[in-house]
């Protein structure tokens, strides 16, 4: 019998075949798909090894600020202890008598603060815009509730009482009968309100709600701000007019020498603020090495007053401050090629207008880079114009942490914080625009 042998080269043939026939190619929907897919996929890893930092900022740095703003314009005291009297003042006119139902429905919600321990901060609150609202506030929620001729209690929820209630509040203390502190119960009656942003730019609103000038005793947040924007600017320009050839001088030396020299330049990092403001207390005192130096070469006769003032918080903040000027400009110098400088000598120029001319302006970057993180810093400052400046220096972070610590008015604290934030960031802005110009036009 014959065998029919098939040889390895007759079947490759066909199992190539069978291999092809079952294979499909992709369309190009299918292709794009899987594109995206892969898009995706890799979009998705880059945001889990970025979210533990968005994470962390958000927790540290973008939800304390929202916090801050809104509690810039929260009003909460008056509106939750009070709600039934803010509900009677609704429709009063703010200009005739209060109607006999709002002394009833004041009663039974002081009644209700006194023993929700809520009475304290409310009469803080009204005192601050009328003075001596808080013992009126405190003294009638003491004495309620009231009793009438029969020694039986006035109820704040019967209507009919509510003349009894009125006559009772008004003669227990007469400044019930005035317009002011129910005008400032009906004026905050809302949650949300702009009083605090208002009061710290020295505005308040009237009887009828618009916008006028605070009375002028409580005017003094403007001459704040604008103390704090001429002190930053004082101890900016001193800290450029310093850093400036310290800068130049450090970026024509050695690397070697310019790094052992940014050593000393980067010391007030290494060392505390109380530390360094104590040590400027010792020297520019009456008796310190300053004055004691300055009488035994003769240019005084007598010691001068260069602490607790003006000069001192200067002094102190331009030397602390000097070294956020410095790294900037020394890092934008170090890259200008000191050729451009020859050249112009070479050509004609004088020295003093070659530098001017033609290296000046290129550190433009390092000068604006440094007035904005030394302008900002010094705006910020709280601990150097309180222990060596006197009450004519201190400035806006002064008065933050006095509401805070003291007073304990965080919506007052959270206003000045979000206008010093908001003047920040207008700064940021314009800097933002400048520097923008000048990318565009180099």
């Amino acid at each position: 019998m014959n065998t029919l042998a098939t040889s390895p080269s007759a079947v490759m043939p066909i199992a190539t075949e069978t291999e092809n026939a079952g294979h499909v190619e992709p369309t190009p929907q299918q292709l794009r798909r899987d594109l995206r897919a892969a898009e995706t996929r890799k979009r998705l890893g880059a945001l889990a090894l970025i979210a533990p930092l968005a994470i962390f900022l958000l927790m540290t740095f973008i939800a304390p600020i929202a916090v801050l703003l809104m509690r810039a314009v929260e009003n909460p005291e008056i509106a939750s202890a009070l709600p039934h009297t803010v509900a009677a003042l609704a429709k009063w006119d703010r200009k005739s008598a209060p109607p006999d139902q709002a002394y009833a429905a004041l009663a039974g919600d002081l009644l209700k603060a006194r023993q929700d321990s809520t009475a304290g901060p409310l009469a803080r609150r009204i005192n601050s815009e009328l003075s001596g609202a808080r013992s009126l506030i405190m003294g009638t929620a003491r004495a309620l509730p009231f009793h009438d001729a029969d020694g039986k209690e006035l109820q704040a929820a019967q209507p009919s009482q509510a003349a009894q209630i009125r006559e009772a509040m008004i003669a227990l203390n007469p400044q019930w009968a005035e317009l002011d502190s129910w005008q400032v119960i009906a004026r905050n009656g809302s949650i949300y309100s702009p009083y605090y942003l208002l009061a710290s730019l020295d505005l308040k609103q009237n009887v009828a709600g618009d916008i006028v000038q605070a009375d002028p005793d409580a005017s003094i947040y403007r001459s704040i701000f604008g103390r704090t924007l001429w002190m930053s600017a004082v101890v900016t320009f001193f800290t450029l007019l310093l850093a400036y050839p310290l800068a130049y001088w450090l970026s024509t030396m050695s690397e070697r020498r310019a790094n052992l020299l940014m050593i000393l330049v980067l010391i007030p990092f290494w060392t505390s603020i109380l530390v360094r403001v104590a040590a400027w207390i010792v020297l520019l005192q009456s008796e310190g090495l300053v004055n004691t130096a300055l009488m035994l070469v003769g240019l005084t006769q007598s010691p001068l007053e260069l602490v607790f003032n003006r000069i001192g918080v200067y002094i102190s903040m331009t030397h602390i401050l000097l070294p956020f000027m410095i790294l900037p400009l020394y890092s934008v110098m170090k890259s200008v090629p000191p050729t451009y400088l020859k050249a112009a000598i070479s050509l004609g120029s004088h020295p003093f207008a070659a530098f001017w001319r033609v290296y000046v302006p290129q550190t433009y970057p390092g000068i604006g880079a440094g007035v904005l993180l030394v302008f900002i810093m010094a705006g910020g400052y709280y601990i150097t114009p309180a222990l060596l400046g006197g009450p004519n220096e201190q400035m806006v972070s002064y008065f933050i942490a006095y509401f805070i610590n003291t007073t304990i008015n965080w919506g007052m604290a959270c206003a000045l914080g979000g206008l010093l934030l908001t003047g920040t960031l207008i700064l940021y802005a314009v800097y933002r625009r400048f520097a923008r110009i000048d990318v565009g036009i180099a």
